[in-house]
């Protein structure tokens, strides 16, 4: 691992080393550090804390008795619900809470590091925001009576699906509105997602 792309907001180079060399155990497969944050306070800190941020999670790293062991707290990205930076005279604070209300924080950072970290985190949270989203759709399809698939070969069947197979094609005598405020209550119930209910809305309106 190259040490020098994490000194580019002069980071200091003795701790970044240090924490390289702990940090790489912990590694899963595929997974790779981005972004490293050290913590610069007003006095002598010969084992700054520091914020590892990978392609799967934020690590806080506190170092203990004089840098000899070193504690480390990570949160997965799909869990981390927000980050924030608040910018003081003396460094910056960076946040992070989870979906779980859970928060974490590091002080005294130096502002172009903190501000690094909001950049980076602000660009996976949106990714992430997307997946959970997706998750939260699927369980509320399985939970509203959801299509389930018996075997690899066997199609899912979505509840807009059922809903499409259940309703005739349009002929005169039909109300489309009727349709539309069907759709409406499957969209409110988080059955199908405001997509599917503009794409359906729009084809029935096309035959009005």
């Amino acid at each position: 691992m190259n040490l020098k792309q994490f000194l580019n907001e002069e980071q200091d180079p003795k701790a970044v080393e240090k924490l390289l060399e702990r940090i790489n155990g912990l590694l899963t497969s595929q997974e790779v550090v981005e972004y490293i944050a050290v913590q610069k306070k007003p006095a002598l800190n010969l084992s700054p804390d520091c914020i590892a941020l990978t392609n799967r999670r934020i690590i806080f790293c506190r170092p203990k008795t004089f840098g000899l062991s070193m504690d480390f707290q990570d949160y997965s990205w799909v869990d981390v619900a927000d980050c924030h930076i608040k910018e003081g005279i003396i460094g910056s604070t960076f946040m992070m809470r989870t979906t779980k209300n859970f928060t974490n924080m590091m002080d005294y950072l130096p502002k172009a590091q903190a501000r690094k970290l909001y950049q980076y985190a602000q660009e996976i949270e949106e990714q992430m925001r997307g997946v959970r989203r997706e998750k939260d759709l699927e369980t509320r399809r399985a939970s509203a009576g959801g299509g389930i698939t018996v075997n690899n070969t066997t199609p899912i069947i979505t509840p807009l699906q059922q809903f499409q197979q259940s309703q005739p094609l349009l002929i005169e005598n039909e109300d489309p509105f009727a349709l539309l405020q069907k759709l409406k209550g499957l969209m409110e119930n988080g059955i199908i997602s405001p997509e599917e209910f503009e794409d359906k809305k729009n084809e029935i309106l096309s035959r009005v």
